[in-house]
C-alpha cells in the first residue's frame, strides 16, 4: 500500500501500545516515523533514535512530522519536565496534532502524566489524551503481574476486592489510530476500558479456567507492595503504583465506558476472549 497523508511520529514504537499503533498506521498507508532508544526497525515505518532524556535526538525525530503519539518515559514519576520541553519544540517544528497516552487513574492536572495532560490543550489545537485502564497485557507480557503468574501461580496486589475495567492494548491502539487520523481530533480526555470490571480474584479464576493452571490472588498491603516494587523500579514510581492499588481497593477503577465502541465502531474485547487468544497463540 502506498503511503499518504502527514507523517506521524510514534514515540515508543516498539512498546505495548506504540507498536500496535504504528502497525495500524502503516497498514492503512500512513507515513510513520518509529521512535525508540535504539532506532529499532518497525515494519513499514522509518526508524529513528529517540530518547526523552537526550534532547539531541529530538530534532531528527521531529523533522517533517505533523502528528505525534506520545508514550511517557517509563518509570518516571514526574515526566512533565522532559515531556513539556519536547512538546514545545514539537509545536515550533510544525506538529499540529498530539495524542498522549495517559492513565484512567490520573486525571488532568494530577501527578505524573496528569501535568502533561493539563498542558496539552494550551500547546496544540488538535489533541487527545487516551486514559486507558489497566492493560490486559500486564497479565501475560513483560510485567511483574505476568511474572508472578508464570513463576508462582500468584498475582500479588494491594487492590483487595476492588475492580478494574481491564482493556486490551489492541483496543487502545485502535482508538489511538482514530485520534491521530480522523478529520477532527477528539480534543478531549478519553477513558478507555474493556466491557467489564473485574477484581484480581476474578482475574485469577479466569486465568485458572482458561489455562488449566491454578492461579491465586495474593492480597498484600500497599506498604508491602511498595517494598517489592522498589526492588524493580525507582522508589518514587513504586510508591505511585502502590497508591494506585490503594485507590482501586477504594473503588476508583470500578467502571466501564463506551469509548472504544463509540470511537472505533466495535466493542472492546473481554478479558476471557483476550486470554483464550493469547493461550492459543502461545501454544
Amino acid at each position: 500500500m502506498s503511503e499518504s497523508g502527514p507523517t506521524t511520529l510514534v514515540v515508543g514504537a516498539t512498546g505495548t501500545t506504540g507498536g500496535r499503533t504504528a502497525a495500524r498506521l502503516t497498514a492503512a498507508g500512513h507515513r510513520v516515523r518509529a521512535a525508540s532508544r535504539t532506532a529499532t526497525a518497525v515494519p513499514g515505518a522509518r526508524p529513528v533514535r529517540f530518547d526523552w532524556y537526550e534532547p539531541a535526538t529530538h530534532a531528527a525525530a521531529l523533522d517533517g512530522v505533523e502528528r505525534v503519539y506520545l508514550v511517557p518515559p517509563p518509570g518516571d514519576s514526574d515526566p512533565s519536565a522532559v515531556m513539556l520541553a519536547f512538546l514545545r519544540r514539537a509545536r515550533d517544528a510544525g506538529v499540529r496534532r498530539a495524542v498522549l497516552l495517559g492513565s484512567s487513574a490520573i486525571p488532568e492536572g494530577g501527578p505524573a502524566v496528569g501535568r502533561v495532560h493539563r498542558a496539552l490543550p494550551q500547546l496544540f489545537d488538535q489533541w487527545a489524551v487516551l486514559r486507558p485502564s489497566w492493560f490486559m497485557q500486564n497479565l501475560t507480557g513483560a510485567h511483574p503481574h505476568a511474572d508472578g503468574i508464570r513463576e508462582e501461580g500468584v498475582v500479588e496486589t494491594a487492590t483487595g476486592s476492588g475492580q478494574v475495567g481491564f482493556v486490551d492494548a489492541e483496543d487502545i491502539a485502535a482508538v489511538a489510530f482514530h485520534a491521530l487520523t480522523d478529520e477532527h481530533a477528539p480534543n478531549a480526555g478519553l477513558v478507555l476500558t474493556g466491557p467489564e470490571a473485574l477484581s484480581y480474584d476474578d482475574v485469577a479464576r479466569v486465568v485458572t479456567d482458561v489455562t488449566g493452571r491454578r492461579v491465586v490472588h495474593r492480597r498484600v498491603s500497599p506498604e508491602r507492595l511498595r517494598e517489592r516494587l522498589a526492588a524493580l523500579m525507582p522508589v518514587e514510581f513504586a510508591s505511585l503504583l502502590a497508591e494506585l492499588d490503594r485507590a482501586i481497593a477504594d473503588g476508583a477503577e470500578d467502571r466501564v465506558t463506551d469509548t472504544v465502541q463509540r470511537v472505533t465502531g466495535r466493542p472492546p474485547r473481554a478479558f476471557r476472549a483476550f486470554l483464550q487468544e493469547e493461550t492459543r497463540r502461545r501454544g
